[in-house]
């Protein structure tokens, strides 16, 4: 039996223009976690307008589109994010957010734009193909507990062999991909402390029990736990974000708050860290005479990726652009859900260069000025075509 092959089928320059088109259109349009509801539509509206795909809708703000071949094979699952941040953006260019106070400030516009562009060379492919291929447009990547669970759980990555992901990296010099094997982002946890006292006046600190003293010494003994109490080889982050108490110069608050974030790449040290933190506000709120309460909220799982697909992945980006624009990232201590993809099935997540400093086009991820130079967005599609091609013939 005859069947296509993916490469038969090129990136033309007037996909190139779509792809570009349906970035700023995301961009010009954002929404938030959970809140995708016009995105998800257009999403869906352009794909039924290719034909070929059986489109679901598994969450009211998520769409999974499949292209499945006549003959049983390998089946391999893209995965884009579609949800923006709620930030105010500050660029000038005509496609800037017409949402007050929402923004594209990482890169999600792209990917769906991106992912849109692999769907319409797909398309063309009909099912003279061996396998299948899901393209997953996922809702909520920014907010807990996360679009990826969620879709999941709906039984979107069952019989998925392979599932792979990318993000474009405002770090990274457009033109250039970066890959890392195993440990590639970490577990992003979050705590909150609660600090009862007894207020009083400033002038009287001795007939008070000062929680902004009590919460100072949590903020310090808290660091201990990475400095003293963890392997030094091991990769651990403790980090009190907020600080909150009081209301005047001259009253001693009865009450702070404290909040945080965990990020470990370790299951097992993962688990110790909620009873370090806990035993060290437990004996410091007793010594001063104070009251607490403390909760955990685990976040997502740290993103390992598989070593033999993003060999793979590497491989691919060497012979389509050179092994000297090939990089190998350090782990970053960044949360991703799609770790909830490989909790499932064996896959990998690699990096798009987008930055070019010579356009200006420097910001970090989740600044007001952050854009893409829209020139990484062919080389998604190439990528994801490529490494596609080849899963399928695994």
């Amino acid at each position: 039996m005859t069947v296509k092959s993916i490469s038969e089928y090129s990136v033309t320059e007037s996909l190139k223009k779509q792809v570009i088109e349906w970035r700023r259109h995301f961009h010009r349009y954002p929404e938030l976690s959970f809140q995708e509801h016009r995105t998800a539509q257009y999403v869906e509206d352009t794909l039924r307008s290719f034909g070929s795909f059986i489109i679901t809708r598994p969450t009211p703000t998520s769409v999974v589109a499949r292209l499945i071949g006549k003959e049983q094979g390998k089946v391999v699952a893209i995965r884009a994010d579609m949800d923006a941040l709620p930030i105010e953006e500050e660029n000038t260019f005509a496609f800037a957010s017409v949402h007050k106070g929402v923004m594209h400030a990482c890169g999600h516009d792209g990917h769906t734009a991106i992912l849109l562009g692999v769907a319409s060379v797909l398309s063309q492919l009909g099912n003279e193909f061996k396998g299948e291929i899901r393209l997953i447009f996922q809702h909520a990547e920014e907010l807990l507990p996360g679009g990826a669970q969620e879709l999941v759980k709906e039984g979107v990555v069952e019989g998925v062999d392979y599932v792979i992901g990318t993000h474009l990296n405002s770090g990274l010099p457009v033109g250039e991909i970066g890959v890392l094997a195993g440990p590639m982002m970490a577990s992003p946890d979050t705590f909150n402390i609660s600090i009862k006292g007894k207020g009083g006046h400033a002038a009287a600190p001795h007939e008070a029990v000062d929680a902004i003293v009590v919460g100072a010494q949590i903020v310090t003994n808290l660091q201990t736990i990475v400095s003293r109490t963890t392997n030094p080889i091991d990769k651990l982050v403790v980090s009190v974000t907020q600080f909150h108490g009081g209301t005047t110069h001259n009253v001693l608050p009865d009450k702070v708050e404290l909040n945080g974030t965990v990020r470990s790449f370790d299951a097992a040290l993962r688990e110790k860290v909620p009873a370090q933190i806990d035993r060290i506000v437990k004996g410091l709120t007793e010594a001063y005479g104070a009251e607490y309460t403390f909760t955990y909220e685990k976040g997502y799982h740290p993103v390992i990726n598989s070593k033999e697909i993003t060999r793979l992945i590497e491989e691919t980006a060497i012979e389509e652009y050179g092994k000297e624009r090939v990089k190998t990232l350090s782990p970053k201590m960044g949360g991703e859900d799609f770790s909830a993809y490989l909790q499932e099935t064996e896959g990998a997540f690699f990096n798009i260069g987008a930055r070019n400093e010579e356009e200006g086009i420097v910001y970090p991820h989740h600044h007001p000025k952050f854009t893409v130079d829209e020139d990484s967005l062919e080389i998604g599609v190439k990528m994801f075509l490529r490494i596609t091609e080849k899963l399928l013939a695994r």
